[in-house]
């Protein structure tokens, strides 16, 4: 597998708005996610542990499905593992001035770890950069779906997947029952989710309800859908006491950010607020 990543970073980037055509891949089968974030990473039980561990808890978010068929809370029915809600961990994606694609700036949602300047993830050789990312688009194509790299060739030209054959070494599939309490999470205490999933359904999730979620995947039982209640209250005040660069630059970013696919200032604008704030620089594609 051999990939032409330099100022793309489409897997990266959600890259509708700019988008010659709309696409729903992500959008496909039973279950409609909460959120109206693409190209969401799905963190492991063990990436989430590692973020939580580096200090970075406030950089990721869940995601929650609706289901016709499962639990009701705040009106909003959602689909479920033995009768509690399920869910995933992603990383946060505020909207950055980037110009993938060789296309001028613009304010597009970004991972959080993204450097708009390089278009680089900045913990790309940290032990906290997940794994679906390090082996991305491995999956895909041991799956013959199709990659990130191939609708950015389709929609903006250029050669990005210049070898489809996946990696030998690549992480065995997490589906069905082995997801859960590795990839798949289930919320122990639906009750505790009132008002929570509201503000999850209007994209107004806090600080504090994005915390609930990563102590219950750092404290799941892998395989299981138990939830280790000393671990969970361990984890539960560190999580909430993150306050690190990527989630002050965050707050930032909601506060400066137009309209998705709205003219942008210069790239140059993350040096002032994430780099100034503590973010790994990135080492720029001549290296």
């Amino acid at each position: 597998m051999e990939v032409n990543c330099e100022e793309c970073a489409g897997c990266c980037i959600d890259w509708r708005a700019i988008a010659p055509e709309p696409s729903d891949h992500e959008r496909r089968g039973p279950r409609e996610p909460l959120d109206d974030t693409y190209n969401l990473v799905a963190l492991t039980r063990d990436d989430a542990r590692a973020l939580l561990d580096a200090g970075l808890a406030d950089a990721l978010t869940p995601r929650l499905w609706r289901d016709e068929d499962g639990v009701e809370i705040d009106g909003v029915p959602l689909s479920t593992i033995d009768g509690k809600p399920a869910f995933f961990l992603g990383l946060r994606k505020p909207r950055k001035p980037v110009g993938p694609f060789g296309t001028d700036s613009s304010w597009l949602p970004t991972c959080v770890f993204l450097d708009p300047t390089t278009l680089q993830c900045r913990i790309h050789d940290e032990e906290t950069y997940p794994t679906e990312c390090a082996e991305y688009p491995g999956h895909n194509l041991k799956l013959d779906h199709e990659t990130e790299c191939e609708r950015v060739e389709e929609s903006f030209g250029g050669n990005r997947l210049l070898d489809d054959d996946p990696p030998e070494d690549l992480s065995g599939f997490l589906f069905g029952p082995q997801a859960v309490g590795q990839k798949v999470f289930v919320f122990p205490d639906p009750e505790r989710l009132s008002g929570v999933v509201a503000r999850a359904e209007a994209g107004e999730l806090t600080a504090d309800d994005r915390a609930l979620f990563v102590a219950v995947a750092v404290s799941s039982a892998p395989g299981t859908t138990r939830v280790a209640e000393d671990k969970f209250e361990l984890a539960l005040p560190e999580a909430r006491e993150t306050d690190s660069w990527a989630g002050r630059a965050i707050a930032d970013w909601e506060e400066r950010a137009g309209e998705a696919g709205t003219e942008a200032p210069d790239s140059e604008l993350a040096r002032r607020v994430e780099e100034e704030r503590g973010a790994p620089e990135t080492p720029g594609w001549d290296e």
